[in-house]
Order: structure tokens, then sequence, then C-alpha cells
């Protein structure tokens, strides 16, 4: 099955959208296609500003219809408790929001970006997908990671070549409950490295300090600026490490 085979069986859809490579790609064919559809975008204490802001620009440049959901994500308890299924919890609140604001718009088919690189058994939110009858068309297709990075750059999309980015969430260790405050700090940190020409890195907590997680040919970029890096991040952290065991 290819993508324009679906979006012919099912010409009529909700999209839940992030900004991201896969879903971006997945608006893009169902536009391509002719496909009625709306992007659905959730903004939480969980999601940075770039993100809303990548998912705007997308919806604009395929003059897509964008509606952005405010949630309060940390109101949920089984999600702010941090345990380690609050994947599954999230992602159950969020696509059931989604859900509802979809179906109050007259869609009844709920799609999502997961694709055929992304591993079922690694992934609790994806039994929160299964559960909602949320359907991937890109996973469906056989499209891998690779393969819709190849195809977003053919059709022009600004997000071909942008790097994973896991919520914030996952940057406080399971079990530490999640503080607004502790998701600030994080957005905070990851934006200043951000402006710094740094890429493909996260800034974690480890107890009250900030540990530095990053690809290893950023080193000598790291070490140029330490002192500002250390000035900014310690007016919101005891101290900043560096993790010497990250994967390039």
């Amino acid at each position: 099955m290819t993508l324009k085979d679906f979006f012919n069986d099912n010409p009529k859809a909700a999209i839940a959208f992030s900004g991201g490579v896969d879903s971006a790609y997945l608006l893009y064919a169902a536009k391509h296609c002719g496909a009625d559809v709306t992007a659905y975008y959730v903004k939480s204490a969980f999601q940075p500003q770039f993100e809303l802001d990548d998912a705007k620009r997308l919806a604009e440049q395929l003059s897509a219809n964008l509606r952005v959901l405010p949630l309060d994500i940390l109101a949920e308890a089984d999600v702010a408790a941090n345990p380690a299924d609050r994947c599954y919890h999230c992602k159950k609140r969020i696509f059931s929001a989604i859900a509802a604001a979809a179906a109050a718009d007259g869609y009844t088919l709920l799609l999502d970006g997961t694709n055929a690189s992304d591993d079922a058994g690694d992934r609790p939110g994806m039994r929160a997908l299964a559960e909602l009858s949320v359907r991937s068309p890109l996973r469906a297709c056989g499209l891998t990671k690779a393969e819709i990075r190849r195809l977003s750059r053919e059709a022009g999309l600004f997000t071909w070549n942008k790097p994973a980015y896991a919520c914030l969430a996952t940057r406080v260790p399971t079990g530490e409950p999640l503080t607004l405050k502790k998701l600030q700090n994080t957005e905070h940190a990851e934006d200043y490295l951000f402006s710094l020409g740094f890429t493909d890195f996260r800034v974690r907590m480890a107890g009250t300090a900030a540990k530095l997680q990053l690809p290893e040919n950023q080193m000598p970029k790291l070490l140029a600026h330490r002192a500002e890096i250390l000035n900014e991040l310690k007016k919101t952290y005891s101290a900043v490490v560096l993790d010497l065991e990250v994967r390039t």
C-alpha cells in the first residue's frame, strides 16, 4: 500500500501534528493527495515553544488547517508522578483531547506519524494509540525514518533534516515528580545551547545539577563556550556536568 492508496481509501482525517519530521511529511502527503485534513497540535508544558513555531510554519507552508489545543498535562496525576509508563498516560490524554476536538470538527479518523522504524516494544505510548484506534499510515506503508527524510527533502519541507526531539519530560529521571519549574528550566537551558549552535543534545536533570549530553564532535565547541555555559546554566542548576558515555 502507498500513501496515495491510503488517502484514496480515507479521504478525510485528522492528523496529530507535532511539527516533527514524520507528522510533517504525513500532513504534506495528505494535502498532496487531495485529502480533507486538519492538523491538531497539543501545546502543553512538555513541548518547547520552537516545536509550536515549527508546526505553524509548516502548516503555513502547506496551506493546511492547524488547530492548537492547550492542555494542562501536569494536572494528570498519572503523568505528573512520572512513572515508568508515563508516556502511555500522556499519549492517551493527548490523543483523547485531539480525538474529541476532531470529532467536534466532523472527523472520525485520527492519524499519527509513527513510522516503520519505530519499535513498538520500546514505545509505551503506542499502546495508547492502539486503544484509541489511531492509525499510522507511514508505518502501514512501510516508510522508514530515512525514507521519510529523503521524501521530505524532495518535497521541499524544511523539516527534512530536523533532529529527533523527545519531549521535555524525558529530561527528568523516571520516578521523580514533574513540575512546571523543572520543565521550564530544561527548556531555558536547551534554548540557550541551541542559541550557541549546538544540535542533537540533551540537558538532563541529575539531582539539582544539569547533565549535558551531546555528540563527540561538539565537545570542542563546548569547551570553547565553557565559561558562558556555566554562567548561564548555574542560574538555575547547582552544577553543570558532562556525560562522557553518550554515543555520537
